[in-house]
């Protein structure tokens, strides 16, 4: 028995993603126009930068620029906030005066708040051209954005396409918002705006994948990369990191968004993880460890959740690999920058490739941390960084 492809999955491509050249160094980016976005550059070959958006209601200025920093202290580059009503508009000018980080207001329905938007002095504005319906007030929104260095986020979701659009092409194929996305572009290139992103988010990652790499072949635009409505934590974590990953892979996507329903401090983690992983933003810590399998001499799982507790806080580009048995564990430690092999009761201590100490099984964890802790000094030294590597 065959079931139906989701809808628009099943539709040819129009180009083809771009070729890639993968590598310890990375995926080859696309070439994209570079545009400002507050002090942050995005597209252009600039590092990809990993956005959130805050939960808090706007309005409550204090409350949003606590949670602002909370992101911004998780390693986000911006933050978009929703202005669903005019006090949160109002707000925006405070906030943006206080953020440390690029503020993106999120523009649905009532093009004013954009002006108030922009008036306030936000780094760049999204709207939805499925919202935002009349097109005079589009090209006034780029004639004000273009006075001001405001960028714009064309922010497509195949949840709210235009009417008309959905019944052009049958329903939210990549085709249809990547029309969407393309008529909004000519609607602000008419009064001579081109600091513009795009987004052609949908909630089934291959149907996403499809409809940005159509818009890859379409444009020289940034592109804001996010499987939108991806799910709670651990779904909408493994969603979003095929969607975004697969993309970023073929060097398409200048920044992203992990959506999910959750912290949205959660969102930078592992929004930084996918990156990490890509060879796009420089390795933090790493923890590796063995799948769980009869081999094993040692609770694995248990010592592997052991160690990431005990490492919370390193700041430093480690890879630390904890090993239980003797087929892989040896070899894999070895690679790693730090690593146990452990197994019937000890773990052999592996610092770049040379065993320095053996140690009781218990030991283990307060080995590892005393060695990690050690490394990631020097590393920090070796910058001239003096701070604490252990929060």
């Amino acid at each position: 028995m065959t079931t139906s492809p989701p809808t628009g999955a099943s539709l040819p491509i129009v180009g083809s993603a771009p070729s890639v050249s993968g590598g310890v160094d990375g995926p080859v980016r696309r070439p994209t126009r570079r545009i400002r976005l507050g002090p942050l550059d995005v597209g252009g070959g600039a590092p990809v930068s990993v956005q959130t958006m805050t939960v808090t209601p706007t309005h409550e200025a204090d409350l949003t620029l606590q949670a602002i920093a909370a992101a911004q202290a998780a390693g986000a580059d911006a933050v978009r906030v929703a202005v669903p009503r005019r006090e949160d508009a109002e707000a925006l000018a405070y906030i943006a005066e206080h953020a440390r980080i690029p503020l993106i207001a999120d523009i649905h329905f009532q093009w004013k708040y954009a002006v108030m938007a922009i008036e306030a002095g936000c780094a760049g504005v999204r709207i939805n051209p499925g919202n935002i319906k009349k097109h005079d007030k589009v090209a006034l929104l780029g004639e004000m954005a273009a006075d001001a260095g405001v960028a714009i986020r064309i922010g497509v979701n195949g949840g709210s396409l235009e009417d008309d659009v959905l019944a052009e092409f049958g329903g939210p194929t990549p085709q249809a918002m990547v029309e969407s996305a393309l008529r909004e572009v000519r609607l602000l290139e008419d009064v001579g705006f081109g600091d513009t992103k795009i987004s052609v988010k949908h909630s089934d990652p291959w149907v996403m994948i499809q409809t940005y790499r159509l818009l890859a072949d379409r444009t020289d635009y940034p592109l804001h990369l996010g499987v939108t409505e991806a799910g709670p934590l651990h779904t909408g974590s493994i969603k979003s990191s095929v969607g975004i990953g697969t993309l970023l892979a073929e060097g398409i996507g200048d920044t992203i968004r992990v959506s999910l329903s959750a912290d949205p401090v959660e969102e930078v983690k592992a929004g930084i993880a996918i990156l990490e992983a890509l060879h796009l933003r420089e390795r933090g810590l790493d923890v590796v460890s063995c799948p769980s399998c009869g081999r094993a001499q040692v609770d694995v799982w248990t010592l592997a959740e052991d160690v990431q507790q005990g490492l919370e806080g390193i700041d430093a580009p480690l890879r630390v690999a904890v090993m239980g048995c003797v087929v892989n564990g040896p070899g894999e430690a070895r690679e790693a920058d730090l690593g146990v092999a452990a197994g019937n009761g000890k773990g052999d201590i592996i610092q770049k490739g040379v065993k320095i100490a053996t140690v009781r099984e218990e030991d283990i964890v307060e080995a590892l941390v005393h060695y990690a802790t050690e490394m990631a000094a020097e590393i920090r030294a070796e910058r001239g960084e003096g701070s604490p590597v252990v929060a």
